[in-house]
C-alpha cells in the first residue's frame, strides 16, 4: 500500500508548516458545520424545548407535549435545504471575491441563522434560522476544501483537507457534550445555551479569516501574478524569487494558460465530457456518503435509542461522537498511506458489514433485548469507525482534488450541493420511516437494511469510479484523467506533461488531446535539443 512519512519529500525547499497550519485553521470551520448539524439531534429530545414549542400536540408515549413527525422533519431537513442552497452559491462568490472573503461572508450569513434560532419561541422564526444558518453552513462546506486543496503541498494534502472532516466530528461531539450539560434545564437556556454557543466558533474563524493569505492559484485565475507569487512564499516559506517558488507558480500558470486557451468554462461545460465523468464522480460521492446513515445516527441517534428503550441516549450520543473524533486520526494517515481508492474501498466494506449485522439483530432479536441493544450499539460505534476513517474525510479530499482550475470552484459547489441534497432528503424521510404514527413506516431497526444496501452500492462504486490522486500535484490530476481511461488502472500512475512545455502550442490545443499535446512539445522539445552548428557555421537541424 505504499510508504508514508510526515515529512516532506527529499530535496524539497521551504517549508511546508505555514501551508499546514493554515489548513489546518480553514479547517475549523468544520466545527460549525459539525455542531450545527449535532445540536439539534440533542435539543429535540429536550422536554422544555418539546413543550415549548409544540403547538398541541401531545405524545402518546409518555402523555407529554411534544412537536409532531411533520415538525421534526421540517425543522431537521430545513438546514440541509438551506446549505444545498448555500453550496451552490460559494462558487460564483469564491469566484468573485476569492476564496478567503468568501469564508468571511459564509460566517455573516451563518451568524444571521444563529441569531434568529437563539431568540426563537416558535417553530416557524426556529425553522427561518435553521435555513439560514444551514445557507452559511453550505457555503463553508463549499469553500474550505477549495481553500484547503488550493494552498496544501501535494505530499501532505489529502491529511489536511481530511482535517475538515475531523473538524466536523470535533463540532459534533462538543454538540453532544453541551446537549448533554443543559438537557434538564427547565428554562430556555436548555436550548439557547447550546445554539448561543455557535458564535464563539463564527467569531475563531472569522477573526483568522482577516490574516489568511488569498490562495495563489485563484490568484492567478484572476491575472494578479505578482500578489500570487507573495501568496505562495508565505505558504511554502521562500523568497518570491527562489527556483523553486519561481518553478511551482510557473506550473500552476502555465496550466491556468493551457485551460484558457480551450476556451472558458461555464456551469454547461462542467457536464461535458472529460470534465463531466469527474462530476459526476463528485456528486455519487458526496451522495454516497450521505447514504451510508452515517446522519441518521447523528439526527436521530439520540431519539432513536430512546424509542428503543436504551436508558440514558444523550451518553450513548456523547460515546458515539467521541468515537467519530478518535477515528478520524487514524484516516489522515492512511490517506496518504493507503491511497485514496484502498481506503475508501476498506470503508465501504466494513461499513456495509457492521449496517447489516445492527438490521438483522434488531429485527430477529428484538430492539427491546438487552443483549440486543448492546450488540446494536457496539456494531454502530465500529460502523461509525470505519467511517470516520474512510468515507468521512476522504470524500472531501477526492472532491477537493479532481477538477481543474477552470471549473474547480463550480464543479465542487455542485458536489457539496449533492452531499446536502441528500442530506436533506434523509433528514426529511427518517422521521416517517422509524416513526411509530398511523401512516408511518414503522421500521425500527429494519432502516439499517437500507443504509447497508448502499454501502454494498459503495464498494462497486469506488471501485469503477474513483481514480487514485495520491501525491500528485492538482495540476497532475489532468494528465491522469486524460491518459487512464479506467480508475482501476490509475494506481501507479505517473505523470510526465509539463504544462510549461505544453503552453507555447496551447493555439492548437482546441483540436487536439492533452496526450497529443504533449507529444507535440516532445517533438519540438526534440528537434531543438538535435540542432548543432554547421561546418560553415549555418545550423542544422537533425530530427
Amino acid at each position: 500500500m505504499g510508504k508514508y512519512s510526515v515529512k516532506p519529500p527529499p530535496g524539497s525547499a521551504g517549508s511546508a508548516l505555514p501551508a499546514i497550519f493554515i489548513g489546518l485553521f480553514v479547517a475549523f470551520g468544520g466545527v460549525l458545520f459539525g455542531y450545527d448539524t449535532g445540536t439539534i439531534g440533542g435539543i429535540l429530545g429536550m422536554d422544555y424545548w418539546r413543550k415549548e414549542f409544540s403547538t398541541g400536540y401531545t405524545n402518546k408515549k409518555d402523555g407529554l407535549p411534544d412537536v409532531t413527525a411533520s415538525q421534526t422533519s421540517q425543522i431537521v431537513s430545513i438546514l440541509s435545504a438551506g446549505t444545498f442552497f448555500g453550496a451552490l452559491t460559494a462558487a460564483p462568490v469564491a469566484d468573485m471575491i476569492g476564496r478567503r472573503l468568501g469564508l468571511v461572508a459564509c460566517n455573516v450569513v451563518f451568524c444571521f441563522g444563529v441569531i434568529l434560532q437563539t431568540v426563537a419561541t416558535a417553530i416557524p422564526l426556529f425553522t427561518a434560522g435553521r435555513f439560514f444558518a444551514g445557507y452559511g453552513v453550505g457555503m463553508i462546506s463549499a469553500t474550505i476544501p477549495l481553500y484547503q486543496s488550493e494552498t496544501s503541498p501535494k505530499w501532505i494534502r489529502g491529511a489536511v483537507v481530511g482535517c475538515y472532516q475531523l473538524a466536523i466530528t470535533i463540532g459534533l461531539l462538543l454538540a453532544a457534550i453541551v446537549d448533554n450539560s443543559t438537557k434538564h434545564r427547565n428554562d430556555t437556556g436548555s436550548y439557547r445555551i447550546p445554539i448561543a454557543v455557535q458564535f464563539a466558533w463564527a467569531i475563531i474563524l472569522f477573526t483568522g479569516c482577516i490574516f489568511l493569505p488569498e490562495t495563489p492559484r485563484y490568484l492567478i485565475k484572476r491575472g494578479r501574478p505578482d500578489q500570487a507569487a507573495k501568496s505562495l512564499s508565505k505558504l511554502r516559506r521562500l523568497d518570491v524569487d527562489h527556483p523553486a517558488l519561481l518553478e511551482e507558480l510557473a506550473e500552476i500558470n502555465a496550466n491556468h494558460e493551457y485551460e484558457l486557451s480551450l476556451g472558458k468554462a461555464t456551469y454547461l461545460d462542467c457536464f461535458k465530457g472529460n470534465l463531466g465523468k469527474r462530476l459526476a464522480t463528485g456528486c455519487l460521492l458526496q451522495s454516497l456518503q450521505q447514504l451510508t446513515g452515517v446522519n441518521f445516527i447523528f439526527y436521530y441517534g439520540t431519539s432513536f435509542f430512546q424509542n428503543s428503550g436504551i436508558k440514558n441516549p444523550f451518553i450513548i450520543s456523547m460515546i458515539t461522537s467521541a468515537i467519530n473524533v478518535a477515528s478520524t486520526f487514524p484516516g489522515l494517515y492512511m490517506v496518504e498511506a493507503w491511497g485514496r481508492r484502498n481506503l475508501l474501498l476498506f470503508g465501504a466494506i466494513g461499513m456495509c458489514v457492521c449496517q447489516f449485522i445492527v438490521a438483522i439483530t434488531g429485527t430477529v432479536v428484538g430492539i427491546q433485548n438487552v443483549a440486543a441493544q448492546q450488540a446494536m450499539i457496539a456494531f454502530v460505534c465500529i460502523y461509525i469507525f470505519f467511517f470516520a476513517c474512510s468515507w468521512g474525510p476522504v470524500a472531501w479530499v477526492v472532491t477537493g482534488e479532481i477538477f481543474p482550475l477552470k471549473v474547480r470552484a463550480k464543479s465542487l459547489s455542485m458536489t457539496t450541493a449533492s452531499n446536502w441534497l441528500l442530506n436533506w432528503a434523509i433528514g426529511y424521510a427518517t422521521p416517517y420511516l422509524v416513526g411509530t404514527e398511523p401512516g408511518d413506516a414503522n421500521l425500527g431497526a429494519k432502516v439499517f437494511f437500507i443504509w447497508g444496501g448502499c454501502c454494498f452500492v459503495c464498494i462497486y462504486f469506488v471501485w469503477a469510479l474513483i481514480y487514485e490522486t495520491k501525491g500528485l500535484a492538482l495540476e497532475q490530476v489532468d494528465e491522469l484523467y486524460a491518459k487512464v481511461p479506467h480508475a482501476w488502472q490509475s494506481p501507479g500512475f505517473v505523470p510526465t506533461v509539463s504544462f510549461q512545455d505544453v503552453r507555447d502550442i496551447s493555439a492548437d490545443t482546441r483540436r487536439m488531446s492533452l496526450v497529443e499535446v504533449e507529444q507535440e512539445a516532445i517533438r519540438k522539445r526534440s528537434a531543438v535539443h538535435t540542432e548543432n552548428d554547421g561546418p560553415m557555421g549555418e545550423k542544422e537541424y537533425r530530427t
